[in-house]
């Protein structure tokens, strides 16, 4: 078992290097998802036990159904400016210091690390073309190739904001960015969170 053990650390610490190198190549979100997926469809095999799971529900049918993955405040949504001369390609959600962020849908995990001015990044792919990523925690506590459920913590926020364009807003709150892509491009992720209580009242 000692064995298994360290072959899985080693072909671990691999990936980790890999994605690395991939995030310094790459010039921006797209050209980064562009190269893990071109990297992912090179060498095919899953971490163990990775490839036999899958999302409990494709991700274009969970549209009403999505958990946001912190407990907080909409105060940025998509398409809105975004406080450095461009638009919000997805949502900023303040949260409290150290709170926990859960897992928004089933997936994979595909890159876990810092990138460029997003900070520590998580991606998770979510099947059907789909990529959720998420950005401006402090700590990441999930492993590349780990296949995530909804609701499982993945990382912890820090105690202020955390990326480059979320200290452009004098936010003092650690600030979640949330970004849904299909097939690279940006999509509102709106339609597919659950009503809060509140929301449903107004309808």
């Amino acid at each position: 078992r000692q064995k298994r053990q360290t072959e899985v650390e080693r072909l671990l610490d691999a990936e980790r290097r890999r994605a690395a190198t991939l995030a310094r190549q790459a010039e921006d979100l797209k050209d980064l998802l562009s190269r893990l997926d071109e990297a992912a469809r090179a060498s095919p095999q899953a971490p163990s036990g990775a490839a036999t799971l899958g999302p409990a529900i494709a991700f274009a049918a969970a549209k009403g159904k999505l958990p946001l993955p912190v407990n907080g405040l909409r105060v940025r949504d998509f398409g809105s400016a975004d406080g450095a001369g461009g638009v919000q390609k997805g949502i900023s959600v303040s949260a409290r210091a150290g709170a926990q962020v859960t897992a928004p849908c089933d997936g994979w995990v595909v890159y876990a690390g810092p990138f460029r001015s997003y900070g520590q990044l998580l991606i998770l792919n979510a099947g059907g073309g789909y990529h959720v990523l998420l950005a401006g925690m402090e700590r990441i506590s999930v492993d590349l190739g780990q296949f995530v459920l909804t609701g499982e913590p993945v990382a912890q926020m820090g105690g202020g904001p955390r990326t480059a364009a979320i200290v452009a807003t004098d936010s003092i709150q650690p600030i979640l960015y949330i970004e849904f892509r299909k097939d690279g491009t940006p999509v509102d992720p709106g339609p597919w969170w659950t009503k809060t209580d509140s929301e449903k009242v107004r309808g």
